[in-house]
């Protein structure tokens, strides 16, 4: 019986490409293929390195089917890497999917042994890099991933406001400035706030004071956000 492949979890840049370890070159060299949110931005990326392998997209929209070619391939015995196309796999990402359905398998000859090996290489992940310069309290946070479009925006923002640790949270350039009227709405004026544009990129942007001070700085929409709200 061959036994079963690994599936590493690679984190790559959010931004600056001398971001990547070179542990995570190391495995994206050895593995057989990798899986990626958009094969485009990942060619990109395997060209810079020099780095020529297969790459399977898995993404959002990828239905069941995707997740049981992906199980075939490790139970031939193949080593598959996870990447998005930033920052860590699994991290208000697909890639959590996609790696619930594979610990759920039991794996043959082990009980409460996940299968298959997955294994970690960490890295780039903007929500800890916004904490870590925001000199907000980061014992305890709460993560809240992307706001939703439509429906339950009240909800969210309302449980922002009302959380009890520092939250972060990330926010695309198209709907910041909508995000952060509705903030403005739910938030004591008081509340200091930390909002990151484009981490470790050429315009990187950091943002600082109370909703309306970040109201007034922001000069530019385009690009990635992540917001800090301190307690």
């Amino acid at each position: 019986m061959i036994d079963a492949g690994k599936l590493y979890i690679v984190a790559t840049p959010i931004g600056n490409l001398d971001d990547i370890t070179l542990r995570s070159l190391e495995t994206l060299k050895s593995v057989d293929f990798i899986l990626c949110e958009d094969t485009r931005v990942t060619k990109n990326l395997l060209v810079c390195f020099q780095i020529n392998k297969p790459l399977i997209s898995y993404h959002q929209h990828s239905e069941m089917k995707k997740i049981k070619e992906i199980i075939g391939l490790l139970e031939e015995g193949k080593s598959l890497a996870l990447v998005t196309d930033a920052g860590t796999p699994g991290i208000s990402d697909p890639g959590n999917r996609l790696i619930a359905s594979l610990v759920a398998i039991p794996r043959l000859g082990g009980v409460g042994v996940g299968w298959p090996n997955i294994i970690p290489i960490p890295g780039p992940c903007a929500a800890i890099a916004a904490l870590s310069i925001s000199g907000f309290p980061t014992d305890k946070f709460i993560f809240m991933g992307f706001p939703p479009h439509k429906n339950k925006r009240q909800k969210y923002f309302k449980e922002v406001a009302e959380a009890e640790h520092t939250v972060v949270f990330y926010e695309s350039g198209h709907r910041i400035l909508k995000c952060l009227q509705e903030l403005k709405m739910v938030l004591s004026a008081k509340r200091q706030i930390v909002v990151c544009r484009e981490l470790t990129k050429k315009f990187e942007t950091i943002y600082r004071g109370n909703i309306d001070n970040i109201i007034e700085q922001m000069q530019d929409e385009r690009g990635e956000f992540v917001v800090v709200i301190n307690i």
